[in-house]
Formats: C-alpha cells, structure tokens, sequence
C-alpha cells in the first residue's frame, strides 16, 4: 500500500493507467547558443507564449462547460504568470546575457522563480510555485512540439497513474470513466486537487516516485479520504474497499439531503456553519454547500502578488460582491492580516528574525494608519450591501483593540462628513489566536461585538509549535488540555458577556473535535465550504446532552492522545 496525501473524497476501484510522458525538457539544460541565433531564439520564447495562451484559452473553454464561472479562476491565475514580467524579462535575459537556448532559458527561469516562491513556508507560495511549473511547462510544450495525451478518451474504469496533472489535465477527465488518480506531486491545496474536489473525482497526491511503479492494467483501489492506494488487492480487501465505498455513497446521498437543513442537534440545539473564503468568488461556493454565512474573509489576497497596495475602490468592489452573494447572510470581513509567513511587495516590512512573533497582522495596521483607514473605508461603504462584520486579527490585548476601534470611529466621522452610507450598526470583532487574549477573553469580551477562535496560531503559540517544522510539528495538537482550557475560557467569558463566540481555524472542520466545541458552548462553526457538509452531518447526528458529556469528561483528561482515544469511542459508541 502505498500512502499519500488525501485530496479528493471517495473510493475508486478500477484498473491502473500509468500516464508517463517523456520529458525531453531536461536535456536542454545549460545548452548554450552563439551570438547569431539570439534572435532567433527570441523569437522562439515570444511565439512559444503566444501558442501556450491559445493552449490555455482553449483549456479555459473546455473547463467552462464542466465548471461554473467561479471556479475558472485558476485560469486565470496561469494567464497572470504567463503574462508575469519577471517571468518574461528573466526569460530574455537568460537568452541575451547568458547565451542559453530558449528551452534552457525558461527551465532556469521557473527553477528561480519556484525557488523563490518555496523559500516562503506557506501553502499559499506553494501553490504559486505550481503554477510557475505548470505555464513553464506549457511554454515548453510549445518550443519542443510536444502535444499532450487527450485524457477524455479512456477506458470506462480507469485509475490514472501519473508522476503530475495540471489542472487542465484533471478538467479534460470524464467521470464516466475514470474511477479516481494518484500522481506522485502535489499537495492538498494544490489547483489539481482542488479540481478533482470540484468534479468529486477521488483523488491521492504526493504519492511518490513509488507510484509510478504501478503497472498499467493492474487492479487498484484509491482511498481518497486516507490517502491511500493499493494494488493488486486479494479477495478479502477487495470486498472490504466495496462495502467501504458504498458506504461512502450512502453517506454522500445523506450529506445531500442536509444541504438546505440547519445543523440542529436531535435534542433541538443549533448553531451556525460558516466558510472561510480568500476571494470574493468563493462565496457562492458557501451557499451551495449549505453554509449560513462566510465565518472569514481573508483579504491579504487582494494584497498579494502586486508591485500596488489595492485601491480603495478595487477593495469596495470585492467586499461589496460578497456581501451581495451571501444575499444577506453573515460575511465576516478579517482587517489585513499580513507579516509572519504572508509578505506582499507593495509594503516594504523590515526582515525579522522571528516574524511570527514580530511586526504582522493588526500591528501592522495600527502603525501602517492610512492602509488601514483606506481598507476600513471600502469595508463600511460595502456594508449598505449586505450584512458585513469587521473582525481584527492578531489581538493581544485590550490597548490594540481600543486603538483599532478609535481609527474605525475616525473613518467613520469622515464617512459622516461626506454623506457617504454605511451600516451604523456593523458589528466589530476580534480573533482570539494569541494565549493572552484568550486568557482576559472577559475584558476583551467587553468592548468586541463577537468573537472568533483561530486555533491554527492559537495551537502554535499556546504550545510553542510551529506546525510546519517537521521536528516538532507532531507536538502540534488542538487537542491539548491547555489548548481546549483556553478554548473554553474564552466560550465563557463571551457568553458571561452577552456575545457570540465562533471558531474559524482548522479545529472546526474535524469531526471528533466538532462534538467536543459543540459541548463546549461554540456558537459557530467555519471552515472550508467543502468540510461544511460533513461537519453538518456530526453534528445532526448527536445530541447536545451528550456532546456536553463528551466535553466535560475530556477536561479530565490529561493526556491529549488519549482525549482523540475516547471522543473517537464515544462517537462510534451508538
């Protein structure tokens, strides 16, 4: 058995199709031209782009009879890198300066830029990094002729096998036939992943060169929830995978028939799932999968990848689009949130040497005034729009919240002074993610309108764990005793005020951490919009009673191995 990276949900069973094409790319590396053939070989790079934006427009075609307008978006952010002028100038200066033929001058030119991008320990720059490989790819389809295998024509029951997909790769798959793929790159936010998650096709990543050791035509069955693919099963795990995956068919026909249901508890209580977005496109995708409203913008990806900081109007617009998808539902707004593992170009922010724990987030703003005022602005004109919340990140105490709301209070008087509407009321909210906040919650709880746990810095700082390095990222466990202390601190202190406490890290989209929140007293569950519906499920199918009972005996426990141990046994019990 071979284990990856889980990507797509669903068990598929079929027979192995390994995708190999040769890549003959790597055989120009370093080649050298003379001094007669660079303009040729301008030439060349310059009609190689050319032809890869048709590749890519045609692709944006196919896919839009698949996809909605929304989720065309990758598209879109290829055409950005294609057109990207360090990417072109670096490029032509490969070819003019060094004397390297087209082929060599784009494969070091995507190594540099890649590397660039990977030194940055953030999915978010990892998926940039992908895309640079990808359009480099393309760019070199075009100069070596290379023509790519039409994957819509396969067998019915195929398991694709393949060292990578781009993502129009995975949107020219036609479901009909194939059962599920595994290819040895990738990540979890990878576009292809997100692609298959689109199509519902099952899917496994980061496998490993050890994928390509699969014959084609052998049987395979892939694990899309575990990440697991197994080839040439016996008997016994072959009719174990077939009962699992109608298992998994039934659960899906009954995340289905929840969609338009709230998340009510069998003994009637209920609480509001929410979706984290990074783009106002997103939206929609909270609606279709049943959420009540949109639990985090992120708006530092209006910020990233531009030389600009965004104008106040290009801001008013993304806010207002959200606002008017959630067609008056909920949409929290979180205030720039930047620094740390997330840097953007338009603000030079000084080098650090724990930046983690340095100049980000509300920091930032209240230094950076005018930034502030200008994103403030396009959040309140947006308000008239729909029902829009503003939440501040990074809060450690009391002073930076005042300090936050005196500079929302000066926008607000200048709104005043020229006419311009917004809602009076808005309500303004804080994340509590740094262990000082959640221990004087009650003060904060005081001056905040609402409250919002981010578990993923929470974790991180309470337990001095950075999640992302591997020597101590198993120590990284939302389930600590210290960790759920402050996670109930905080859920009293907020009721103990009179206000709502919800949760937008990645704890609220685990199903066995779900039923402990639910008994803690957490109002409001958001994640991403594809976990909204299993998290609906969890919830509907337990009571509130026992969700408490589960929640009270986990805070005597001492040891977090052993509360995963017992709310697992606890939830299987029935």
């Amino acid at each position: 058995m071979i284990k990856g990276i889980p990507a797509s949900n669903g068990i598929g069973i079929g027979r192995a199709l390994v995708y190999q094409e040769e890549d003959k790319s790597k055989e120009y590396t370093g080649k050298k031209i003379g001094e007669t053939q660079l303009e040729n070989e301008m030439t060349r790079f310059a009609e190689a782009v050319q032809i890869a934006g048709k590749k890519l427009e045609e692709a944006k075609v196919k896919a839009s009879k698949i996809l909605e307008e929304k989720d065309l978006q990758l598209f879109e952010a290829y055409m950005k890198v294609l057109g990207d002028p360090i990417l072109n100038d670096m490029v032509r200066t490969n070819i003019q300066k060094q004397y390297l033929c087209a082929e060599a001058s784009v494969l070091e030119a995507v190594d540099k830029i890649k590397a660039m991008f990977l030194t940055i320990d953030n999915d978010y720059m990892k998926q940039r990094a992908e895309d640079v490989e990808n359009v480099g790819n393309y760019i070199l389809d075009a100069l070596l002729g290379r023509e790519r295998v039409d994957l819509s024509q396969l067998e019915a029951d195929t398991i694709l096998i393949a060292r990578d997909l781009t993502p129009a790769d995975t949107v020219a798959l036609d479901k009909a036939r194939i059962k599920g793929f595994a290819i040895a790159k990738g990540g979890e936010t990878s576009h292809t992943a997100i692609v298959a998650r689109m199509l519902e096709i099952p899917a496994v990543v980061g496998c490993g060169e050890n994928i390509l050791k699969i014959s084609s035509g052998e049987t395979v069955i892939l694990d899309g929830a575990e990440g697991t693919v197994l080839s040439n099963p016996d008997s016994e795990q072959l009719g174990f995978y077939m009962q699992e995956q109608q298992k998994y068919l039934a659960v899906q026909e009954e995340i289905g028939q929840l969609k338009e249901k709230p998340a009510v508890t069998i003994d009637g209580m209920r609480v509001e799932l929410f979706g984290n977005i990074g783009k106002p496109e997103e939206a929609l995708s909270v609606v279709e999968k049943g959420g009540q409203g949109i639990g985090l913008f992120r708006t530092e990806f209006l910020y990233m990848d531009r030389n600009q900081l965004p104008s106040e109007e290009e801001q008013f617009q993304a806010y207002k689009k959200a606002a008017e998808s959630m067609g008056g539902m909920p949409c929290i707004i979180r205030t720039l949130d930047i620094g740390g593992d997330k840097q953007i170009k338009s603000l030079e922010l000084p080098a650090e040497e724990n930046p983690f724990l340095g100049y980000r987030a509300i920091r930032i703003c209240l230094k950076e005034v005018e930034v502030f005022k200008t994103q403030l602005k396009a959040i309140l004109r947006a308000s008239t729009y729909g029902t829009l919340k503003i939440m501040f990140p990074m809060i450690s105490g009391i002073e930076e919240l005042r300090a936050a709301k005196k500079i929302l209070a000066e926008v607000k008087n200048d709104l005043d002074e020229k006419s311009i509407p917004y809602d009076r009321n808005i309500q303004v909210g804080i994340m509590i993610e740094i262990p000082s906040a959640a221990i004087t919650a009650d003060i904060l709880a005081k001056e905040a309108d609402f409250f919002s746990i981010g578990t993923n810095d929470l974790c991180q700082y309470s337990l001095a764990v950075d999640r992302m390095n591997e020597n101590v990222s198993y120590l990284y466990n939302p389930m600590h005793p210290g960790v759920l202390r402050l996670i109930k601190n905080v859920i009293e202190a907020g009721h103990e005020a009179g206000i709502k406490v919800g949760m937008c890290g990645e704890m609220a989209s685990n199903v066995e951490s779900a039923a402990v929140l639910l008994g803690l007293g957490l109002d409001e569950f958001s994640m991403a919009p594809s976990s909204i519906p299993y998290i609906k499920k969890a919830i509907c199918n337990l009571t509130f009673e026992k969700a408490g009972d589960i929640a009270e005996n986990v805070l005597k426990i001492s040891d977090a191995a052993q509360i995963r141990i017992y709310v697992k046994e606890r939830l299987n019990a029935d």
